[in-house]
């Protein structure tokens, strides 16, 4: 502003306003010498006087009115032949004494941090959910169990029962982890907040593996995102039915899935390599025949590649589950 005013002087006001990109209207208000306000403020006539807005405060906080609103207790009040002051005065009482607020005891929910997972080797962070398979009838469901590896989204482990049970899920996970033979302080199992993923049973088992246990925020599903785009490709199958007739016809078809899933799924997000080439630490040996194979191509024809030898796609070095911002750019 004092910057302005200066150069206001040496040119004109609009040149001025113009050069720094500011207003004339806010230039011209910041001008204004406003009045200052009287320092002792004389008492409107018709207010209350300090012993009569105690009373009122008084009455307000009683046993009898304190879980009330201003307006009840007005009316409970005029009922009685009792008239202290307006309803809005009443507000203005309470208001300078800062208690103008819900008035009920109200639900403080905690604060549930935010999970921030990084794996950049299989079998560090696992994911798992459940998910209802639809039964023969309505209201009626199997549930589904799998257990992801985020890195190489290899199903490490999978169960189709007839309900959700902790005991099931801390077989599975037990079993999981003998077959990919985690040690100790090696692993991180994340879920959502589901009975079965926050059971003592569970909770108790990961303990004894040394094994780190985290959990989704309530009510945020990013929170959980390869388990749940798992699922979402298993439901998207073509061949996925509206319903199973059996537990058995659920297990029938989940098999063959996970096989096709883990062995013959070429994954979007990780450079079009199956689950089991980055899993198992095949990739390398992968993408190097890929790339015999893209130069023969480019050897036969190059003009077809512009004079580019093609590169296959990588497989990226990392997988977090909600990454952090970039303290640089701000971004994830």
């Amino acid at each position: 502003m004092k910057a302005i005013q200066g150069l206001a002087q040496e040119i004109n006001t609009r040149t001025a306003c113009d050069a720094f990109d500011f207003p004339r209207s806010s230039f011209y208000r910041g001008l204004r010498v406003l009045p200052e306000a009287p320092k002792d403020r004389p008492a409107p006539p018709l207010a209350l006087s300090p012993e009569e807005k105690q009373g009122v405060l008084a009455v307000l906080n009683s046993t009898r009115f304190m879980d009330q609103a201003p307006r009840e207790i007005y009316a409970t009040l005029l009922d009685e032949s009792i008239y202290l002051c307006s309803v809005r005065t009443m507000y203005r009482i309470l208001d300078s004494q800062g208690e103008v607020r819900e008035r009920r005891d109200q639900l403080r929910h905690p604060t549930y941090q935010k999970p921030e997972l990084l794996a950049t080797a299989p079998n560090q962070v696992w994911s798992w959910d459940i998910t209802k398979l639809k039964g023969p009838a309505k209201w009626t469901y199997f549930y589904l169990y799998v257990i992801l590896d985020i890195f190489s989204r290899y199903v490490v482990g999978w169960m189709v029962a007839h309900q959700e049970s902790a005991s099931l899920a801390r077989k599975l996970i037990a079993q999981s982890c003998e077959k990919q033979a985690i040690g100790p302080d090696q692993l991180t199992i994340h879920a959502d907040r589901g009975p079965s993923m926050t059971s003592k049973p569970v909770a108790f088992l990961l303990a004894d593996l040394g094994i780190t246990q985290t959990h989704s925020r309530p009510y945020v599903s990013d929170d959980n995102p390869f388990s749940e785009s798992q699922f979402k490709t298993l439901k998207y199958r073509p061949d996925f039915p509206e319903r199973f007739g059996s537990l058995e016809d659920a297990r029938a078809f989940c098999q063959p899935f996970f096989d096709w899933y883990n062995n013959r799924h070429y994954h979007s997000g990780l450079g079009l390599l199956t689950p089991a080439d980055v899993h198992c630490g095949q990739a390398d040996l992968v993408i190097k025949e890929r790339q015999l194979v893209l130069e023969r191509a480019f050897e036969k024809c190059p003009i077809r590649f512009k004079g580019k030898i093609p590169k296959p796609l990588t497989v990226p070095h990392e997988a977090w589950i909600n990454k952090p911002l970039s303290p640089d750019k701000g971004l994830q």
